[in-house]
């Protein structure tokens, strides 16, 4: 664990250090310090997930926290490997995107100390095997993140989504303070492997304690309708902040959650059924909203709460496993539970970047204004293009392995004799498969409105180059990794075997036919990629001989952005058929005269969950608050009077009680 606490030190030194050194070289030096302490921090967790040995340091602090232990089993080693490994990249990512906000003279110093500090906290929270030292990392971790969402508070969204975004949090880790509370007061301590004692002997508290950890975590990790926060916290962050936030950070609610079911041992089926289906409710919500999006950071941020809903559908489908006494279903679900984690923070960083860069230089997160910049951002197009690959579970790419795995385990579920579990496996393949249909569509509209076609706008017009080597290079190496995880997938899946036996308490590991079959499609990976660079060879040498000339356009001598697709447009079709599920908000000015000078139509989606329970209990909070603004006279004898009155009752109601 020395090399552990090394990094975390050298993280917490980096905010001092890095406030210190001047403007010009800040994130320069950020940077290099964090991925330093990523290393540190790196080099242990890939020890554990190797020879699935756990280590520990243990601390005596006061009488309150008593023996504070931080370890690092297989699990935790996973969530470790995958914060040091994603994280690093957006620091470095963020040199090319926070250099046009240090020219204007905007401070870089607050954001740069919370930047570690966040990552650090992530780190703590999942070594910490003490519950109050765990709330208190989680508090950090919290709180950084809502000053680096913070970073453009001269903006009245970004303040709105900041606090939204802190409410949410702080309502979450209520639930998660009581699940902790009920442990405790069973377990008499505060460490959690007393709570394993206690919860896997009796179930009743079992079931209680984790509802409220998943009702907790599940808000942080963004499971419908915990997930309000998530659609306005990540648009309103810079780019390398959200990549951070939903790559990595929201994904410590799913180690919660998978930690609480180390606790309970083996789930009752009925809660292992909540998860499958709330898991699918929050896949399909995600992607259909993510559809209706304009903004491209929001769009991307509801096809995070979408993956959390994959996600959970791998680890219901192992939970399922568990509680039908299956290891061959538990295992696959898990194993594909921990590697659409990985594949997750790898493609959806790499596509945050890549929002991060279209922005840097449109200044703009409305697709429906771009268009046309292929041709002068080719790099961010290529990368954006893999990403989106990626993320609709298509081959050669890592999004497919892990859905792949899933649909496998699910597939062997349906051998389990049992009705109700076969009917709900037959809803959950269906309903994964619309999740892809649907995520295929979301970013095929993505893609083409902004980068195909002719610019829409002024804005795209003016782009003539593409961003700097620090956003692209750290976009390249996370394309690469999709790419290697896509075409030998076996080497992930190897590394995982240790924490997927955590979860399903038994050494099956990976089967030898699975292997065979990752081994085949790791033959047809290849092999399509060799095509498709061969095809891209034989393009460059025989258009070399070819005369171009313009094809016939059909008469359309003059083609304007209004003869082409818009994203709305794109999706209208498909969303026609689902109209109940959203609620339109419309902005119309109409002509009012025979050639009117000006006109608009603009379409909103609202989400409903917000239009009809957020917003509602909003109005209503303001209402009864407005009520007592007639206390608040700037009186001070008035509150002189208030006082007097609050000790007379007071002293009234304990001779009452005396």
């Amino acid at each position: 664990m020395n090399s552990y606490f090394i990094g975390i030190i050298v993280l917490l030194l980096s905010c001092i250090i890095t406030a210190l050194t001047s403007t010009k070289i800040k994130t320069v030096v950020s940077s290099f310090l964090i991925t330093i302490a990523a290393i540190f921090c790196l080099i242990p967790a890939v020890s554990v997930l190797h020879n699935g040995e756990m280590i520990s340091q243990t601390f005596n602090f006061n009488e309150l926290f008593g023996v504070v232990t931080f370890s690092l089993d297989a699990l935790s080693a996973f969530f470790v490997a995958v914060i040091s490994l994603i994280s690093p990249l957006a620091v470095i990512y963020s040199n090319g995107y926070l250099k046009p906000y240090s020219e204007k003279g905007k401070s870089l110093t607050s954001h740069l100390v919370f930047l570690p500090t966040l990552i650090a906290s992530m780190l703590l929270v999942v070594a910490c095997d003490n519950a109050l030292m765990f709330l208190i990392c989680w508090e950090i971790m919290s709180l950084s993140s809502f000053f680096l969402v913070m970073f453009e508070g001269e903006n009245k969204g970004t303040i709105k989504a900041g606090l939204k975004y802190l409410v949410f949090m702080h309502i979450s880790v209520l639930f998660i303070i009581t699940a902790f509370a009920l442990s405790a007061i069973n377990a008499n301590s505060l460490d959690f492997s007393t709570f394993a004692n206690v919860l896997s002997q009796n179930s009743e508290l079992a079931n209680i304690v984790f509802i409220l950890a998943f009702i907790g975590f599940g808000t942080k990790a963004g499971f419908v309708p915990f997930h309000n926060w998530l659609p306005d916290a990540h648009p309103a962050a810079p780019s390398h902040v959200s990549a951070i936030m939903s790559a990595v950070m929201i994904k410590t609610g799913i180690y919660g959650i998978l930690r609480t079911l180390t606790f309970i041992g083996t789930p009752s089926k009925s809660i292992a059924y909540g998860v499958l289906i709330l898991s699918l409710i929050t896949a399909l919500y995600g992607i259909l909203y993510a559809i209706t999006q304009k903004d491209i950071k929001k769009m991307l941020a509801y096809s995070s709460i979408e993956n959390i809903g994959i996600i959970g559908i791998c680890m219901g489908v192992g939970m399922l496993g568990l509680t039908f006494n299956n290891s061959v279903v538990s295992t696959l679900g898990f194993l594909a539970c921990l590697l659409h984690i990985l594949n997750h923070s790898i493609f959806k960083e790499l596509m945050f970047m890549a929002a991060g860069s279209i922005y840097t230089k449109t200044h703009t997160r409305d697709m429906e204004v771009l268009g046309g910049l292929v041709k002068t951002m080719p790099k961010s197009a290529i990368l954006f293009l893999i990403g989106s690959i990626a993320i609709c579970g298509l081959p050669p790419l890592n999004g497919f392995i892990s859905e792949f795995l899933v649909y496998f385990a699910m597939l062997k579920g349906l051998l389990i004799n049992n009705f109700f579990s076969t009917t709900t496996l037959i809803f959950a393949i269906a309903g994964l498969a619309l999740v892809g249909t649907m995520a295929i569509l979301c970013f095929t509209k993505a893609f083409s409105i902004i980068f195909l076609g002719m610019p829409r706008s002024e804005i795209a017009k003016h782009v003539n180059n593409d961003v700097s080597i620090s956003m692209t290079s750290t976009m390249g190496l996370l394309a690469l990794f999709a790419i290697i995880i896509g075409v030998a997938p076996h080497l992930p899946l190897s590394m995982l075997a240790n924490s997927t036996n955590i979860l399903t308490t038994t050494q099956i590991g990976i089967l030898p036919e699975h292997l065979e079959i990752l081994q085949q499609i790791s033959i047809f990976a290849l092999a399509f990629i060799s095509v498709i660079v061969l095809l891209f060879l034989a393009q460059i040498f025989l258009n070399r001989n070819i005369e171009k000339h313009e094809t016939w356009g059909c008469g359309y001598d003059r083609p304007n952005t209004q003869m082409q697709y818009s994203g709305s447009s794109y999706a209208s079709p498909f969303l026609a058929m689902l109209r109940p599920l959203f609620k339109r908000v419309y902005d119309v000015e109409k002509p009012r005269k025979l050639f009117p000078d000006r006109a608009h139509f603009n379409t909103q989606i609202a989400d409903i969950e917000e239009a009809y329970v957020i917003n509602p209990l909003v109005k209503f909070d303001e209402w009864f608050l407005s009520k007592f603004e007639k206390l608040q006279s700037g009186n001070i004898q008035s509150y002189i009077k208030y006082g007097l009155i609050f000790l007379v009752v007071i002293i009234i109601g304990c001779l009452t009680i005396g």
